[in-house]
């Protein structure tokens, strides 16, 4: 029997159909998996099902019980519960006082009982086997450590239904592991699990059933055991999409990036040779805590280098600073684009021109016409779904999001572009258009180092492969032999 449902809901914002007769059932006992790729709807429904908006018609039903619209504290009294990516914790409070927060009762005269809160903070921690200090606060904790309290504040409020949205994106391999755990003991007493994830890969491991949404409709509901990765594939995107990696062959020109026996301290890596060829993507694969990332931060003058050497067609540079490499013709795209790739509140026409003001400016003044006839150009090479460039960037996708982040750097026209996971976060549909767009970028003779976590990806995409391991690079593997096992190895360190 369902525990929750939703019934032909529908959506729309700003005359854009968001939901359309969206019709789906959650079990009791279930990890129900909700995919499709960015702008399907899956976030206005389950803020639909977690009371946060209201829908234009249709009704959520929980225990056969029609809920009233719009009203999260009504769905949280009938124990439904969101965790969204980004966890909503105060971060000068305890790890106590935030489950605290929306548990206790009582007037504002109250007395706090410190240590009943702890003791209450501790058991619902214990539940899930989360180790973390019901005394730390908040912002001391890592984002795995934040889910945990926030899975322990929704147990506390009884919840039966808890809706996970994105939660792996930024946990290492065995904070993902841990929070698998949680989930299936979870299921074992009889909670109801809704989980929304980009990495396919995950959802045939945790998941009972999946809907797929699609431009948002409800395409269908199956058995987790019945679809594979590319029927899953085939339902989200409408159309067979045999090209995810759609890697081809250009031609590879001469040495324009070296590092030499590069090291820091600062960054912890250490005696880091490697070369970039115009027209070559090279993969950077890796654990997280490998170096990659850092590896990049000083070729971008982000870190210091201590020793060691980096050559630009051949000639050594000194890179102390982002500005420096941004004259010399580097590009980098960070990890966190959210952080440190956007400015989110800002416009698409603004972001995609921060990395070179000199060309939308005159006489020291920003030249509003040029800077969005320049980010229109982008839009529109790009291919970024955004009605103008005036509109903000979290207004848009997560793929679009990371192809804006990525029109800054092209605009500065480089030479050489370092991307840090380019398509964390984003769906297969934007993922294929990133890739092509890696293609023809080398085509075009830009070297690119390419980070990421994802094995197909770096399989996939990459002309060589240099694995790290420990802050510097294990092995350096050709596209023909590289395999997942070799690639495993080295970043074990464990290879022969």
């Amino acid at each position: 029997m369902s525990l929750l449902k939703s019934i032909s809901v529908s959506k729309s914002f700003a005359g854009v159909q968001a939901l359309k007769d969206v019709s789906i059932e959650i079990s009791a006992g279930e990890v129900h998996a909700l995919v499709g790729e960015n702008g399907a709807g899956k976030s206005t429904l389950i803020r639909i099902l977690a009371g946060a908006i209201a829908p234009e018609s249709g009704s959520v039903e929980m225990d056969g019980e029609v809920l009233s619209h719009g009203d999260p504290l009504i769905a949280k009294e009938h124990g439904i519960a969101a965790i969204y990516q980004q966890p909503a914790l105060f971060p000068d409070l305890t790890v106590a006082e935030n489950i605290a927060i929306g548990l206790e009762e009582g007037g504002w005269c109250r007395r706090v009982r410190w240590g009943q809160r702890r003791d209450r903070a501790t058991e619902l921690l214990g539940r899930i086997g989360a180790n973390v200090n019901p005394n730390a606060l908040a912002a001391d904790l890592s984002l795995a450590e934040q889910q945990m309290v926030e899975i322990a504040r929704a147990l506390g409020a009884n919840a039966r239904v808890l809706i996970l949205d994105e939660p792996t994106p930024s946990l290492t391999n065995r904070e993902v592991d841990n929070l698998f755990r949680i989930i299936r003991s979870l299921r074992e007493q009889g909670v109801a699990l809704i989980y929304i994830s980009h990495r396919l890969e995950e959802l045939f491991e945790i998941a009972d059933r999946v809907t797929v949404l699609r431009d948002g409709q409800h395409v269908g509901t199956h058995p987790m055991s019945a679809m594979t990765r590319d029927e899953l594939i085939r339902a989200m995107v409408g159309r067979e999409l045999t090209a995810v990696f759609p890697k081809r062959t250009v031609p590879i020109g001469e040495v324009r990036l070296e590092a030499r026996g590069l090291a820091s301290h600062d960054a912890g890596i250490r005696n880091i040779s490697l070369a970039v060829r115009s027209g070559e993507i090279v993969g950077i694969a890796g654990l997280v805590g490998s170096g990659r990332t850092q590896f990049a931060e000083v070729l971008f003058g982000l870190r210091p280098a201590d020793t060691g050497q980096i050559l630009l067609d051949g000639k050594q540079v000194q890179i102390d600073n982002p500005q420096k490499a941004i004259g010399l013709g580097i590009g980098h795209v960070p990890e966190d684009r959210r952080r440190h790739g956007l400015i989110m509140q800002m416009a698409v026409a603004a972001n995609a021109t921060l990395a070179d003001l000199n060309a939308v400016s005159k006489n020291g003044f920003l030249d509003t016409t040029k800077e969005k006839t320049l980010a229109a150009r982008f839009v529109e090479r790009l291919g970024i779904k955004t009605k103008t460039v005036d509109d903000s960037v979290d207004k848009l996708s997560g793929g679009n999001q990371q192809k804006v982040a990525l029109s800054r750097w092209l605009a500065t026209n480089p030479t050489v572009l370092i991307l840090d996971e380019p398509t964390q976060g984003v769906d297969v549909g934007a993922k294929s258009e990133i890739h092509a767009l890696l293609c023809d970028l080398a085509e075009q003779g830009l070297a690119i180092i390419m980070i990421s976590s994802e094995l197909p990806e770096i399989l996939g995409m990459s002309d060589r492969i240099a694995v790290m391991h420990a802050g510097t690079i294990a092995g350096i593997l050709d596209r023909q032999q590289a395999t997942q096992e070799m690639i495993l190895a080295l970043a074990l360190g464990s290879a022969a």
